[in-house]
């Protein structure tokens, strides 16, 4: 891409090992599995942030935006896996954000709620997604155009001075009970 266009404006970490992971204790958790989704989820933005940031600092610009998930709010039992590598994203966008930001790139990530996609649907009940969507102070199912305007907006001029920061898009799951 470089190569091509010269320059790299904006990177988007949307790694994801989620569907289809077991939901067990984490003393039940092997070792593979822990690591399959560590590297995943975790791994995978180290690499590609660290791939982009030379042309980034050389341009004195650009975005990152990864993309975390609310569970790092409430822990969710039994997916300990998935909650530690989505932590990590937000501990290393926030450090991302302060080595980066003395060269003009602002980094951010997005904290999306269940989010209603083909994967979703084949592998969460329906009885559970209506139940997660009930939590909600908007009691609507998160939809991928929801994610992608959070997106865009952190990547955009718009949020040029927001730095570090996980916006949760979750119709208000975790704001705590009433």
């Amino acid at each position: 891409m470089l190569e091509t266009y010269g320059r790299v404006d904006i990177l988007v970490n949307n790694a994801g090992l989620f569907a289809g992971l077991e939901r067990r204790p984490f003393w039940e958790i092997d070792l593979d599995e822990w690591e399959r989704v560590l590297r995943a989820n975790v791994r995978s933005v180290f690499l590609c942030s660290r791939a982009v940031v030379a042309p980034m600092r050389a341009a004195g610009s650009g975005r990152i935006v990864n993309i975390a998930s609310n569970v790092i709010t409430f822990g969710m039992p039994n997916l300990m896996h998935y909650v530690a590598s989505k932590a990590a994203v937000v501990g290393m966008t926030r450090s991302m954000a302060r080595e980066l930001g003395p060269s003009g790139i602002a980094v951010n990530a997005v904290a999306p709620g269940l989010v209603t996609t083909e994967i979703t649907e084949q592998t969460v009940s329906e009885e559970y997604r209506h139940q997660v969507a009930q939590g909600q102070c908007i009691q609507e199912a998160i939809l991928p155009t929801d994610i992608a305007e959070a997106v865009v907006y952190l990547a955009g001029p718009g949020a040029r001075m927001v730095a570090g920061q996980t916006l949760l898009v979750n119709g208000g799951a975790t704001m705590g009970p009433v």
